[in-house]
């Protein structure tokens, strides 16, 4: 399977990250808890906002409606008024969006797992000892389970009451230290890039620089079990042409 590949730029949209939370939470589509998804939606701006990464017009358009349709749903069944009885269930078209964009992704993914087979096949008029270089065997790992742990490790070293500094380390200076560090050790756990000092600034930091390693093709994602630990892994550059 090729290394995971992650669109930084949008996050993959707002519709990305209600299907991620929909799929972590193991409910139908159909019977999304408007509730609980609103408070985790809102929880995954926060972070976004926290890494001074631009937040999409799209993403707070989205967190508006979660909020609106969840405090509709709050009001007590007698504060409704007779009108509002006829009115259809105000979840129909954010279900609805979120139906087709699992259809079209689902789609693509499958597009992207013919491609891996074919592209792994070796042609007839190859020697039978010839056999392809193999890369690493890399899973692919959802974005959002990236910046889930990120957060998560954010709350705990602030919890445990972390000094406030700044860090002013250049962003290339982590990149340089982590890509040598997984070149070494072949995988290296995603939170064990995070040494101390545990400030916020110097978290952040660690955590953009592993971004841009990945967007630019020096990182790899693992993820051998769902909701485990995530491994950050070496792979081949792309050839220059």
């Amino acid at each position: 399977m090729p290394p995971y590949t992650v669109a930084l730029d949008a996050f993959h949209g707002p519709l990305d990250l209600l299907l991620y939370l929909v799929r972590k939470s193991e409910v139908d589509v159909l019977d999304i808890s408007i509730a609980a998804v609103t408070d985790q939606f809102l929880d995954y701006l926060r972070v976004m906002r926290d890494l001074d990464l631009e937040v999409a017009g799209d993403f707070l358009v989205m967190a508006a409606t979660l909020m609106e349709i969840k405090s509709r749903a709050l009001l007590p069944a007698d504060a409704a008024s007779p009108a509002d009885s006829d009115k259809p269930d105000p979840r129909a078209e954010l279900v609805k969006q979120l139906l087709e964009y699992r259809k079209f992704k689902d789609a693509a993914a499958a597009l992207e797992e013919r491609a891996g087979l074919q592209g792994s096949r070796v042609a007839r008029h190859e020697p039978p000892d010839a056999t392809p270089a193999a890369g690493p065997v890399v899973k692919p790992v959802e974005l959002w389970d990236l910046v889930s742990a990120f957060a998560r490790l954010v709350r705990e070293t602030q919890a445990a009451g972390a000094t406030v500094a700044v860090d002013d380390t250049p962003q290339h200076v982590y990149e340089a230290q982590i890509k040598d560090r997984v070149a070494a050790e072949g995988r290296v756990r995603f939170l064990d890039v995070f040494t101390p000092p545990h400030h916020k600034t110097r978290l952040i930091g660690i955590f953009l620089a592993v971004l841009e390693l990945i967007r630019h093709h020096g990182l790899g994602l693992d993820q051998p079990d769902p909701g485990g630990d995530i491994w950050l892994v070496a792979v081949a550059l792309p050839a220059a042409e």
